[in-house]
């Protein structure tokens, strides 16, 4: 049997892999764009499919398409929304900046599944019916990373900072020097330090949510340029009534197609909201980073789970690998973010012309934010122990505490007082007993690490 078999578009014949579920026109962008290697992703094809088969109910319904291909279409549409053929997506993210070849790839994949199951249908007349690419892929990005965030980055967020509040309210009473420029500050408890990761976590999900809002906007309806040629005026608010059906993410019409079409305004706000997640995430991982730094000669204060030898010439060494990797990630989220701003930027008139990046990037940006937190929260969070006894010991040196008694002895006779204790390499508590005149019982107060993580005036205690 030939490897090959022969097809035809508008543009003349060629050779397709005998195999392919494509036609001639996915296998002209496979033979134009050897650019590199990359495909759209998973959840861009399962919203190419969603949409499809939501547009041939919607056909159907509005008298423009038979029962008998709407339901065929249908069936081969759900074929491609689960994945069952995600090998005959071939076409690279760096195509036609519309994204018509993806386009079209679905529109024949379809087609030929439905004339192998026995209904033919055309994929321009049938399964593109009511639709162009310059509505299709705007509403394919916006389904998608709706249902990526929706489904999994947000669940994600959720349970790390569930696994952030549980050790936070374990480690409430445990108090441990804290840093500002890297250098010994005023004491804090670890429950503390942990609370401000979950309020990042909880803002960056609250931001998230909300744009949302907007990305459940769909252009689907404006066809070529907006103004919804060879669409019925109804088929745009009935495609969303379809996908909120398929879904279970309420989806609507957009007000405006010709802002949904040649902007990407919505993407690029949502991409904005990533970026400032993954600054949030860099952040906790490097504070894990170098509480975990050692363990002799770091800080120490915590132990990480020991997930894989940390070198391939030193013995026994074990690195922060999780933090590491989300430290990683983060990078990656924000370079894409850039990647993103110039896509949207590139609207020219009424289409924007980089669709198939930005769809890439953003999705890449959900998958691995919503995996990477996951890992965070269950191979470094829940799991790090804490090295009380080193840090106790710190914390009794820590002559910044001294600052506790500025009420009492003032700015002066306290720095003198720590600098003191820095030359000699003493406790605060034994110098200050030597230059502030108070006696042990109110020094011990008032210089109290537990009582000191309450803030407040902690002044006034007796003595000369």
């Amino acid at each position: 049997m030939s490897k090959f078999r022969t097809e035809r578009d508008s543009m003349g014949e060629l050779k397709v892999p005998a195999k392919a579920l494509y036609g001639a026109q996915t296998q002209r962008a496979v033979d134009n764009f050897p650019v590199s290697g990359l495909t759209l992703p998973r959840e861009f094809i399962r919203a190419l499919g969603l949409i499809k088969s939501a547009a041939a109910e919607a056909n159907v319904k509005l008298g423009h398409l038979d029962k008998t291909s709407a339901k065929a279409i249908r069936a081969a549409a759900e074929q491609v929304a689960a994945g069952g053929v995600d090998e005959h997506f071939p076409i690279d993210v760096f195509q036609t900046g519309s994204g018509t070849s993806s386009n079209m790839n679905a529109n024949e994949v379809i087609a030929h599944l439905a004339g192998a199951a026995g209904t033919t249908v055309h994929p321009n007349d049938h399964v593109n019916a009511g639709q162009s690419s310059n509505d299709v892929i705007p509403t394919a990005i916006l389904v998608s990373a709706t249902l990526a965030t929706t489904e999994k980055l947000l669940p994600a967020l959720k349970h790390l900072r569930k696994t952030i509040d549980t050790r936070a309210k374990e480690l409430k009473k445990v108090v441990k020097t804290g840093r500002t420029h890297l250098m010994d500050a005023m004491p804090i408890t670890f429950g503390q330090e942990l609370s401000g990761w979950s309020a990042q976590i909880a803002d960056a999900s609250e931001r998230i949510t909300d744009t949302l809002k907007r990305t459940r906007r769909l252009p689907q309806g404006g066809s070529a340029v907006g103004t919804g040629i060879n669409a019925d005026p109804k088929f745009g608010p009935a495609v969303a009534a379809e996908l909120s059906k398929l879904t279970g993410v309420k989806f609507e019409s957009s007000e405006n197609y010709f802002a949904g079409m040649a902007a990407q305004d919505a993407p690029v706000e949502l991409s904005g909201q990533l970026r400032a997640l993954a600054v949030a995430v860099m952040k906790i991982a490097n504070d894990l980073r170098w509480m975990n730094s050692g363990p002799l000669a770091g800080l120490g204060e915590i132990e990480l789970p020991a997930l894989q030898p940390g070198s391939s010439i030193m013995p026994g060494k074990v690195n922060p690998v999780i933090p590491e990797a989300a430290a990683m990630v983060a990078a990656q989220v924000i370079g894409n973010d850039a990647t993103i701003a110039i896509g949207g930027a590139s609207g020219n008139f009424q289409l924007n012309v980089m669709l198939p990046v930005i769809a890439y990037n953003l999705l890449q940006s959900i998958e691995i934010l919503a995996n990477v937190t996951v890992l965070l929260a269950d191979k470094a969070i829940a799991g790090f122990k804490v090295n009380e006894d080193h840090i106790r010991e710190a914390l009794d040196k820590n002559p910044i505490l001294v600052t506790a008694l500025n009420p009492v002895i003032g700015y002066e006779k306290g720095a003198a007082t720590a600098k003191q204790a820095y030359k000699e390499k003493r406790p605060i508590m034994d110098v200050a007993l030597e230059t502030t005149g108070l006696s042990k019982a109110d020094l011990a107060k008032l210089l109290d690490p537990a009582a000191l993580t309450k803030g407040g005036i902690h002044g006034g205690g007796g003595g000369g």
